[in-house]
């Protein structure tokens, strides 16, 4: 346990769970795309879907899709900037079964037609808990700088892109593995270090045989 599971987040206000929580969901779609997406629908499930305008988690998933942190105060101003930063979105709410109950599904594009679909949990303190990514049931929490690579899944894969932290000298700390529970033969595996990363890795990832996308994600907690 660190002091943020105690106290919480820097953060614009009011709820650590329906705010900074909230803004770190969309933020992850900002982080999966590299940059602002030009559309985006926003679901949210459970107690979001009651309660999202009044606690200012509409602001701040918005604020995420623009790139913004929980400290940012241009979250308060979030859903006027969006459109003069490209981005048009629409709010939702959605019944998702067995779902924690802040849930928020987000669907966005970039202006080159990449889209990308994620589930996020708020669990708590500004914490999260991606879900899934792209339709492939996940977990990532954001704690760990984090190498995440889609692909087709193939004999060997695992060892090509470990041996890419091996040869850059970076230690892993955590390495999962996620299969799509359809016949389309995709897979996600996800690469977590405390060592510093940058796009390189990512960049070398891509290059490797039935690659669909890699995405560097930097320590969001």
């Amino acid at each position: 346990m660190n002091i943020f599971d105690i106290i919480g987040p820097v953060m614009v206000g009011p709820s650590s769970s329906h705010t900074a929580g909230a803004l770190q969901i969309g933020y992850l779609a900002h982080l999966v795309l590299k940059q602002v997406p030009v559309k985006a629908v926003v679901k949210f499930h459970g107690s979001f879907a009651q309660t999202y305008r009044g606690h200012g988690s509409d602001k701040a998933v918005v604020g995420g899709l623009l790139g913004y942190r929980p400290d940012d105060v241009r979250i308060r101003t979030s859903l006027i900037d969006a459109p003069k930063s490209g981005l048009d979105y629409i709010f939702e709410t959605i019944e998702i079964p067995n779902a924690h109950p802040n849930t928020i599904v987000i669907e966005a594009e970039d202006a080159k037609g990449l889209k990308t679909s994620i589930v996020g949990e708020s669990i708590g303190g500004g914490n999260i808990i991606l879900k899934s990514l792209d339709g492939i049931d996940i977990e990532y929490t954001g704690d760990l700088n984090t190498l995440i690579v889609e692909k087709y899944d193939y004999m060997g894969a695992v060892s090509e892109i470990a041996g890419i932290f091996m040869a850059q000298g970076i230690n892993i700390e955590r390495m999962r593995f996620f299969q799509s529970k359809g016949d389309q033969g995709k897979a996600i595996t996800i690469v977590e270090t405390s060592d510093a990363l940058n796009e390189d890795i990512a960049k070398s990832a891509q290059s490797l045989n039935k690659i669909i996308t890699s995405i560097y994600l930097p320590r969001i907690i």
